[in-house]
């Protein structure tokens, strides 16, 4: 029995969480059992004892790291995951970070995450850098394909210890790596045309997009191929499960 993998998820609305839930654990091709979730937003997080996982992963949320009034929900949301990422990266322990991850892992290990790159929800095209195609997590990944973008904040400046894996024309670090173990994604490889659509719904009036534009975005996710990214998260769960006779030895 392999060990699980962990999801922490930001996100207040249900539908919106569990649809998350749900996107990465088929995209990883898991078992319920193999992917515990804990909700940051509906309660103080409880220790969590890394050793008990084959991995972390961050899902995205509605909150900004760049936002001048926080609320108090806010404030301990970010608080408790940097200082779980401090240790993460402290131990280099593999972790997956999508999006809101970027301004998480901004706040927890520096760098300068602002306004400069924010992109209006859609699908784009990514490229892969040198060092992205020597990376494990990228493997059969083509030069370019197709993943799906909604943020308003990015990365200006990386980490220390950050190597850029994938570009964007408008927002050029969309994947980068800290240390050996640690990724962020800017876009949402777990996403398909379907969970897209209800996430742009759950958000519409939220600012992300002019909701006139609702249909427009969603057509154009339906026509592209959002296939190719989610070989990533796979490659992700490959590469780091572990057995529960390794984690408890």
């Amino acid at each position: 029995m392999p060990a699980p993998f962990l999801l922490l998820s930001t996100r207040p609305e249900l539908e919106a969480t569990q649809a998350e839930y749900d996107s990465f654990l088929s995209m990883m091709e898991l078992e319920p059992e193999q992917l515990h979730h804990i909700r940051v937003d509906q309660a103080p997080m409880p220790p969590i004892n890394l050793d008990d996982y084959s991995g972390v992963i961050l899902g995205g949320g509605p909150f900004n790291s760049t936002s001048k009034n926080k609320s108090e929900l806010q404030l301990r949301v970010e608080g408790e995951l940097s200082e779980l990422i401090r240790e993460i990266a402290a131990r280099d322990f593999p972790l997956f970070a999508a999006c809101y991850g970027i301004g998480l892992i901004g706040l927890a290990l520096g760098g300068l995450v602002d306004q400069t790159y924010g992109e209006m929800p859609g699908c784009i095209t990514i490229e892969i850098t040198a060092d992205g195609a020597q990376d494990p997590i990228l493997e059969g990944m083509p030069s370019s394909f197709t993943s799906i973008v909604g943020h308003t904040e990015a990365c200006t400046v990386l980490p220390d210890n950050a190597t850029v894996l994938l570009r964007g024309a408008a927002c050029p670090v969309q994947m980068y790596r800290v240390g050996q173990n640690l990724y962020v994604t800017q876009f949402h490889p777990e996403l398909e045309a379907e969970t897209f659509a209800q996430r742009l719904r759950i958000y519409r009036e939220n600012g992300y997009y002019p909701p006139e534009e609702y249909q427009r975005i969603v057509d154009e996710a339906i026509a592209a191929d959002l296939t190719v990214d989610n070989r990533l998260l796979l490659n992700f769960r490959k590469r780091y499960e572990r057995s529960l006779a390794a984690v408890t030895s």
